[in-house]
């Protein structure tokens, strides 16, 4: 179980360091969203747009990114939004059991499942090299490849989260020294 539980450390450490270079994006995001507003108005005064199709697509893109990359980390965080109805009723050791079985039963499947039903139209999408129809417009292509990264991320860390409550479960760990944002369990 130490070998599993150290494998559960390496993928945190790894989904945090996506997760907190992914939140300084936020930032580049509402920069790039003030200009567009910014540009527009002051462009308005010389008689230009200052903002374009591509900057506009550029912050949703960064918000993609945001979204997509972010997923795992908020999930190590504990972060999702969830309705707990009964898991909000349960001791801690039986709700890592509830998590652990929420984990192989349906995030991990889902998560695979998504993968192989996106996979044809990113395929598909790289070998057209998809851009968008709006004038100026970026290339879509590399954008929906993170469809993959997100769910392969989801998948590492669901198995890490899996190892973590099959740990706490069988009392080896501890929810307050596994991770101090998950003592929301107790």
């Amino acid at each position: 179980m130490q070998i599993l539980l150290q494998i559960s450390r390496l993928i945190d450490q790894f989904n945090e360091f996506i997760g907190r270079i992914v939140y300084w994006l936020a930032l580049l995001m509402i920069g790039v969203g003030t200009w567009n507003v910014v540009g527009r108005y002051i462009g308005r005064s010389f008689g230009q747009n200052l903002s374009s199709n591509a900057l506009i697509e550029t912050q949703w893109y960064i918000f993609d990114v945001i979204f997509l990359l972010g997923a795992a980390y908020t999930l190590k965080h504990n972060e999702h939004v969830r309705v707990d109805v009964i898991q909000s009723r349960l001791n801690t050791k039986y709700k890592a059991l509830v998590d652990f079985w929420g984990s192989v039963l349906f995030l991990i499947p889902f998560s695979v499942m998504v993968i192989i039903y996106s996979w044809g139209t990113i395929s598909n999408s790289w070998k057209i090299l998809e851009t968008s129809p709006d004038p100026g417009g970026l290339p879509r292509y590399p954008i929906k490849s993170l469809i993959i990264v997100c769910f392969v991320l989801l998948i590492i860390q669901g198995i890490s989260e899996a190892i973590k409550n099959f740990a706490i479960f069988k009392g080896i760990l501890s929810p307050e020294t596994e991770d101090p944002s998950r003592r929301s369990l107790e």
